[in-house]
């Protein structure tokens, strides 16, 4: 019996890496937080499975892992081996600056929490942890592309405390034989991506604006560049790096960058909508080259205090080590995005 445990399985990672794990016949063990509202949407679809087994725990306490871990080995007792990945995060940069205290007692502190518990867990040397890094690590960095030995320049919470956790993951798996990896993830989204990120914010305001309800979409800075991948390949890259000889951490990346500004292009194409821009700065606006009709502006709101502009991966590793590589490119990627958000509206 194949067994893992997921922290952050509401999300959009955790929700994929569910149903893969779950299709590769593990039994998975899901961490959720206890919340007023309903936050489970993501995975309704897998209620019934009993393969999917949830928990209420929360990354800002710790003995909610020794209790988990001593649930897992009392329930299995032939158990073998427990991969645990943990992809819960307070994972808005944006947001992160708000919330710095909280973001770092999830994303660091919470990483410790979780380490500690397997550190001291007679299931310790049949663990296999996998810690959710970030591209954000390296910040406003002058090197490109990046890879496992570039150095990091986070500058902004949410990336200052995600780099607590690639850390002190490291110090773990030599410190005490943990057998441990760090993924550190380039830009990945998918139809299940949160309504306040910037691609599901296009693609959700494009919707929207076909079906009348919106008139525009604001942005921030349309410049900023990134590495866009589908989550679906970056779990699958997840997956594989527990299941080497030897922990690592691994990069996965496309390896193509693409600015805001061509994502918001790429995404009105699905729809017929060419976009041309007109004037500069917060005065810049994207109209229908046919139509003049504005459909996109800037609102100096959606700015960061520091702007990470240029992130662009180098997955060589994975792809030689792990075997890894991306099947989504670009395109697929935004025209499943649209359509997925359009059809929200034509149910």
């Amino acid at each position: 019996m194949k067994i893992a445990l997921i922290t952050g399985i509401t999300g959009q990672d955790g929700s994929y890496l569910a149903e893969l794990l779950i299709e590769k016949g593990y039994v998975v063990y899901g961490l959720i937080r206890r919340v007023s509202n309903i936050n489970t949407t993501r995975i309704e679809h897998l209620y019934g499975n009993e393969k999917l087994i949830l928990k209420y725990g929360d990354m800002t306490d710790k003995t909610c892992f020794i209790t988990i871990l001593n649930t897992i080995r009392v329930e299995n007792e032939d158990l073998e081996r427990l991969e645990i990945y943990n992809l819960a995060a307070m994972s808005h940069v944006k947001v992160s600056y708000e919330l710095p205290n909280y973001t770092t007692d999830v994303c660091a502190i919470g990483v410790l929490n979780l380490l500690e518990a397997i550190r001291h867990s007679p299931l310790k040397d049949k663990i296999r942890f996998y810690q959710a890094s970030t591209s954000e690590m390296f910040g406003d960095t002058k090197v490109a592309p990046q890879n496992e030995n570039t150095p990091f320049n986070p500058n902004s919470p949410y990336a200052i405390a995600k780099l607590y956790g690639y850390h002190i993951t490291n110090s773990y798996k030599t410190g005490y034989g943990i057998f441990a990896c760090n993924g550190i993830l380039f830009n990945h989204e998918g139809p299940r991506r949160a309504h306040n990120f910037v691609t599901r914010k296009i693609t959700m305001g494009i919707a929207k604006i076909m079906n009348g309800i919106e008139n525009d979409i604001s942005l921030g800075n349309l410049d900023s560049k990134r590495d866009w991948g589908h989550t679906k390949d970056y779990v699958y890259g997840m997956y594989l790096m527990l299941q080497q000889d030897e922990p690592n951490n691994y990069v996965l990346a496309t390896g193509k960058q693409y600015s805001i500004r061509e994502f918001v292009e790429m995404a009105f194409k699905v729809v017929d909508i060419d976009i041309e821009w007109e004037g500069k700065g917060i005065d810049e606006v994207g109209v229908d080259s046919k139509s003049r009709r504005v459909y996109v502006k800037i609102d100096p709101k959606y700015f960061r205090p520091n702007e990470v502009s240029n992130l662009l991966g180098d997955p060589t590793k994975a792809q030689q080590l792990l075997g890894w590589k991306h099947k989504y490119d670009i395109h697929a990627l935004v025209n499943e995005m649209v359509h997925n958000d359009l059809n929200l509206f034509n149910k």
